[in-house]
Parts: C-alpha cells; structure tokens; sequence
C-alpha cells in the first residue's frame, strides 16, 4: 500500500478533500441541508460536486459552517455571520503573511 499524495491514504489527512455529502456533513453539524445550502447561497462555501451532482464537502468546509452555526447561535444574522467568517479568513492570511516577511526580514 502506497502513501504519496495520490493515494488514497493521502487523502484522510487532506482538510480540502470533499469526503462528506450534504446529509453526512449536516449530521456531523447537528443542522439541516437546507442550512448548508444557504452558506452555499451565500457564496460563503463553494462544494465540490460528485458526478452525479451531489454536493461534497471537506472537513475545511466543515469547520467554516460550524463556525457560522455557532455565530447563528449566538443571534448573528447569516449574512454578518459569513462577513465575519470571511473578515477571520482575511485577518488570519494577513497575520500569516505578516509572521513571514518578518522572517525573511531577519
């Protein structure tokens, strides 16, 4: 059994890989497909789709909708929950960004 990168053990530990279908993913979430659909509505998650054209989600995927769930649960409206989920994304990348240069500064 292989272990490079198009292996299918690769693949288990690859946050990115669309592992999960819309039911699968709402039942780890403790939510409704329709509330996946409408992260995808609102352009906050883009899943992959099967070649039956089921939705496929990735754990990274998974992360970002309980996140938004548990903004929900604390009275955000969906639309100011996926502006701060993008804002989080956009504040981490730039700290990222941030750390490294001031590394190749040293």
């Amino acid at each position: 059994m292989t272990s490079g990168p198009g292996s299918a053990n690769a693949r288990f530990d690859d946050d990115d890989y669309p592992a999960y279908t819309m039911g699968r993913a709402a039942e780890m979430l403790g939510t409704t497909p329709a509330f996946l659909r409408s992260l995808d509505e609102a352009k906050l998650l883009t899943p992959q789709r099967s070649e039956g054209g089921h939705r496929r989600y990735s754990r990274y995927q998974l992360r970002i909708a309980g996140r938004v769930r548990e903004l929900i649960d604390q009275g955000t409206a969906l639309d100011a929950a996926c502006r701060i989920i993008i804002l989080e994304d956009q504040l981490q990348d730039a700290l990222e960004l941030n750390a490294k240069l001031s590394r190749t500064d040293e």
